[in-house]
């Protein structure tokens, strides 16, 4: 049985304080997604972070005391500044590539207006400079996987859905297995259910360094977090996470709902090993070392193993300012955005 205790919790200061957009708004740091490259933490708010030298997508060392968000580097190459809604990171199965996916949850079928929603990406580890956009329209060379997307909507048989997990396994055919986590779907952004299903395809990395399905897109695993007695609030995927060191995926789910007219948010982590995963098994909810179900009380939307036994949780709290116990502080600034170091056993 897993079980996790609390390493070290705290804020990434992500861009100048009280940075505003063209419209004067403050910019407001959501991340929701983090991938460990062996060397660094690459993360990505969901919201754009404007600046001609500044991207929604950033890294950060990983030194023995933390996150040095001193050193805070933005990836800055156009593909990775025109892609917007950022969700998930992974590493391909081998390691040798990180791979982004935005959330795919709005296209415009009469323009090319919404394509910066919908892109896969890829890039050699260590050189984000020669980041690739997977399975692009071929028709018209308009920017943004929009194949992929087609093969997403047979797969997921909805007219509305939301991709925030991704993660790379070994698999029976090529480089590995390509997982994308469903958190919603529905008839539409306005009409939808969470959800936790994973789709996907076997995969290679072809000779331009860049992602080729080699099978169709289906449906490979999907379970409901409130069938497990101690999850209180109705759930959806929130991130992917693939554990080489253990042959186990780690599944985060996170919630936001109302509570005697109150908005809640918070989160809870599985684990299932890759056996499980392939056999159909429900993922174990990773519990605290006292025993009780692991209840993240900030909206977690990022997953990163660090090692064999680190994990690292990023936070999308949207409009939500609070530190809760993670600062002593009343409320975050909007540049910060809010992490946790887990210790799992």
């Amino acid at each position: 049985m897993p079980h996790a205790e609390i390493l070290q919790e705290g804020t990434l200061h992500c861009f100048p304080a009280g940075l505003r957009d063209e419209a004067g708004k403050l910019v407001n740091v959501e991340v929701s997604a983090v991938v460990y490259d062996g060397r660094r933490l690459i993360l990505a708010s969901d919201k754009p972070i404007p600046g001609e030298a500044r991207s929604a997508v950033f890294s950060v060392p990983m030194t023995d005391a933390g996150p040095d968000d001193s050193q805070l580097d933005y990836l800055t190459a156009d593909a990775i500044k025109r892609a917007v809604k950022y969700e998930d990171f992974a590493l391909t199965a081998d390691g040798r590539h990180v791979l982004a996916t935005t959330g795919f949850d709005r296209i415009d079928m009469e323009s090319h207006a919404l394509n910066a929603y919908n892109h896969l990406l890829i890039w050699p580890l260590g050189e984000p400079q020669r980041v690739q956009v997977v399975d692009p329209d071929p028709r018209d060379g308009v920017e943004g996987s929009l194949e992929l997307r087609n093969k997403l909507d047979g797969a997921i048989g909805e007219p509305y859905y939301k991709i925030e997990g991704l993660a790379a396994v070994p698999g029976e055919r090529g480089d590995g297995l390509l997982l994308f986590g469903v958190r919603e779907q529905g008839r539409s952004h306005e009409d939808f259910e969470y959800v936790c299903r994973v789709v996907g395809a076997h995969y290679t990395v072809n000779e331009h360094g860049n992602l080729v399905l080699v099978d169709e897109l289906r449906e490979f695993y999907r379970f409901s977090p409130r069938q497990h007695p101690e999850v209180r609030f109705d759930c959806g995927l929130s991130s992917l996470e693939y554990d080489p060191h253990h042959g186990r995926l780690f599944l985060l789910t996170s919630f936001e709902v109302e509570e005697a007219g109150e908005p809640r948010i918070g989160g809870y982590l599985w684990v299932v090993s890759l056996a499980g995963f392939s056999a159909g098994q429900a993922p174990e909810l990773v519990r605290t070392v006292q025993g009780d179900a692991l209840e993240f009380e900030h909206k977690a939307e990022g997953l990163a193993v660090l090692d064999s036994e680190r994990l690292f949780v990023a936070y999308d709290n949207d409009r939500d300012m609070s530190l809760g116990r993670i600062d002593e502080r009343d409320e975050r600034h909007a540049c910060e955005a809010p992490y946790t170091m887990l210790h799992i056993t």
